[in-house]
């Protein structure tokens, strides 16, 4: 088992102005890869256990689930994205969700960006599913416990400093507003599977 990491879905500049072609470099080939790097070091650790020498199993299991968690956190952040459009909505049977867990879209937007804007230190807001199929919004700090939530992650924002300082600096809340333009929201739908 080995972890890859995947082609972006567009070009590096595919995202600009909201997120800069700069960023979205640093972002992927060095962030994001990091943390794939990270897992399969962790894995190789692991398989000299299973093979007899001593290794800090409490310390590989930490790495692993950060970075394991990493990468997946990436890749929906990567795929919940798309060039900008001038006119960016869910669909309507989407939107009537949302609706249905928020009381309205502007709600559900105003929570979410809240949620991201405010989560303390690195970390996510997460649009969710749980297991009776609603709507929820949580707060990821790191994502060191992501392995431990079997909900169904639809939307995530990546609120650590490197998605964002080099364009709004320490301004997260106009990242977080601008980003709103990027949603990719057919992405959304698929995951939720309407």
């Amino acid at each position: 088992m080995k972890y890859e990491l995947k082609p972006l879905p567009y070009a590096y500049d595919a995202l600009s102005p909201v997120i800069s072609k700069e960023i979205v470099q640093l972002h992927y080939d060095k962030h994001h890869m990091a943390y794939v790097n990270g897992a399969n070091a962790a894995l190789e650790l692991l398989e000299k256990g299973r093979k007899g020498d001593l290794v800090n199993v409490k310390a590989i299991m930490r790495d692993l689930s950060f970075n394991v968690n990493g990468h997946v956190m990436h890749e929906l952040f990567w795929e919940n994205m798309r060039a900008v459009k001038e006119s960016n909505a869910p669909s309507d049977s989407l939107k009537k969700k949302i609706e249905s867990s928020f009381g309205s879209y502007d709600a559900f937007k105003n929570e979410f960006s809240e949620a991201a804007k405010t989560v303390e230190g690195s970390g996510w807001a997460i649009l969710y599913s749980d297991n009776n199929g609603n709507l929820l919004i949580g707060q990821l700090e790191k994502h060191n416990l992501l392995g431990l939530n079997t909900y169904n992650v639809l939307l995530a924002i990546d609120v650590w400093e490197h998605a964002y300082y080099l364009d709004y600096k320490n301004d997260r809340g106009a990242y977080v507003e601008n980003w709103w333009q990027l949603v990719n929201w057919d992405v959304v739908e698929k995951r939720l599977a309407l």
